[in-house]
């Protein structure tokens, strides 16, 4: 093909065409500049697509669940000695609960999470721990099975709790895709429990691993939110991510290069593990440019194990193996604020305004409800007891929708919460203290307060025979 170019005024005289003329350089220079317009056109438009399908698509959803820190472990929540970066880092960017709740021990807490409901409401059949038969029945929607019909795809990883000896009870039967983990807590087995059940990770239905190295079980788990989160970032599909530590539950460990890392011995080494393990995961959303739509929750889920049975100091474990409750009286399996106040915090970028600390009542209950909600998955026809914290969340409304909270220790209510005021009677003995005031329940209110005792103590008379448990006896 011939070249004909018009050459610029002055370099042809009357405008004459030169035939199978040298390209001149001004022709390139234009040239290119009209193919990076055009390049940068699409490539905005590209990003608009983009931005547009980010802001559409439903949102990805991670939650990480400790096991047993304290609510005074985090630096965020006052410890002087424990540094957790990454922790706090997530709680300024989002909310940061000062009056979050679950239930007093593993199961409780992991049951309200996963169905929204109190476990007195749900009969597993049994034990879900080491020997035990129990599972949850086929009547209750988890939250990994809610989110899965709404389109999720959905991964766990650590510590289930909630029945394993059939494979129907495992959580790749109960609405995750996948799942590696322990069954249940790291210290159900010999000499700590007296059972001849291995204890052994699961990939999925499958025992891979026996016995258990426990020293990196939370760097293999994030080693694996990683990959999970990286498989699925750039699906079609919004994503689920369900992490539960096994630490800092009792026997505490840690791989080797976070040994001594700490000012805080080994419990110190483990937490500041654990805050590694979520900066991880912070890092790979954001590396995987997914973090402006992914909601992040953490928790744990009861206080600190503090004052050990006999038969946990054993093959060095030491009683200052635990956390701290903090300012709270009471520690995990105990009705105090101790065994059920844990640190909780939530990050959701352009949703929930950055540094915002609440001292409003929250419970595991109200995740699953909220996270379904987010998820635009359908709910269960039967009672919740969570609420949906969204408009709270989002700063449409002040207050939290949660003024109520019962407290149990195994079949038996032991206390109500009731907008400021908590009732607790156990062994006989009435106390009533006014938490927003004096979260440490150092100061009995209960004999100047006798009309309010009463309204209380009615109140969960009502919800015992609900669900059908025992209301703790008193004098």
């Amino acid at each position: 093909m011939k070249t004909i170019l018009k050459k610029a005024s002055g370099d042809q005289p009357n405008g004459r065409c030169i035939k199978n003329s040298k390209t001149p350089a001004w022709y390139f220079r234009e040239l290119a500049l009209i193919i990076l317009i055009g390049l940068g056109i699409i490539g905005c438009r590209q990003e608009k697509d983009k931005e547009k399908k980010a802001k559409t698509r439903r949102p990805n959803i991670v939650i990480l669940f400790a096991d047993d820190m304290g609510y005074g472990d985090p630096s965020c929540y006052g410890n002087p000695v424990i540094r957790t970066p990454n922790i706090d880092s997530l709680a300024s960017d989002g909310i940061r609960f000062t009056s979050f709740v679950t239930g007093v021990v593993c199961v409780p807490s992991r049951c309200q999470l996963m169905t929204g409901r109190y476990r007195q409401r749900v009969n597993f059949g049994g034990g879900t721990g080491s020997g035990g038969q129990g599972g949850l029945p086929d009547g209750e929607l988890t939250l990994a099975e809610g989110l899965k019909e709404a389109g999720y795809a959905t991964g766990m990883l650590g510590k289930w709790h909630l029945g394993y000896a059939q494979k129907k009870y495992l959580p790749v039967n109960q609405g995750f895709d996948s799942w590696f983990g322990l069954p249940y807590s790291n210290d159900m087995r010999k000499p700590w429990v007296q059972t001849d059940v291995p204890l052994g990770i699961y990939e999925d239905t499958a025992m891979v691993e026996h016995p258990v190295n426990q020293n990196t079980l939370t760097t293999r788990y994030t080693e694996r939110a990683h990959q999970f989160i990286s498989s699925h970032a750039g699906a079609e599909k919004p994503f689920f991510l369900y992490l539960a530590y096994n630490m800092p539950h009792l026997p505490v460990r840690t791989a080797e290069k976070f040994r001594g890392q700490s000012n805080a011995g080994l419990y110190g080494d483990v937490i500041e593990t654990i805050d590694w393990s979520v900066g991880q995961v912070i890092q790979t959303l954001e590396e995987e440019g997914i973090t402006g739509n992914t909601v992040v929750f953490f928790a744990s889920d009861n206080g600190p194990w503090l004052n050990l049975p006999d038969r946990m100091l054993q093959e060095g474990n030491k009683p200052w193996h635990a956390g701290s409750p903090g300012p709270l009286r009471g520690h995990k399996a105990t009705t105090y604020e101790g065994g059920a106040r844990v640190p909780a915090m939530m990050k959701w970028p352009g949703m929930i305004r950055e540094n915002r600390v609440t001292d409003e009542l929250a419970a595991t209950q109200d995740i699953y409800r909220t996270m379904l909600e987010i998820g635009g998955a359908e709910l269960p026809d039967h009672p919740l007891d969570g609420y949906n914290l969204l408009p709270f969340l989002k700063g449409e409304t002040d207050e939290s929708p949660r003024n109520t909270y019962y407290y149990f220790r195994g079949n038996e209510l032991q206390a109500m919460r009731k907008g400021d005021w908590k009732l607790r009677q156990v062994d006989g003995n009435v106390q009533l203290f006014n938490l927003q005031i004096d979260p440490g329940e150092r100061f009995n209110r209960a004999s100047e307060k006798q009309e309010l005792v009463e309204e209380i103590r009615k109140e969960m008379k009502q919800f015992a025979e609900e669900v059908g448990v025992e209301v703790a006896e008193i004098e």
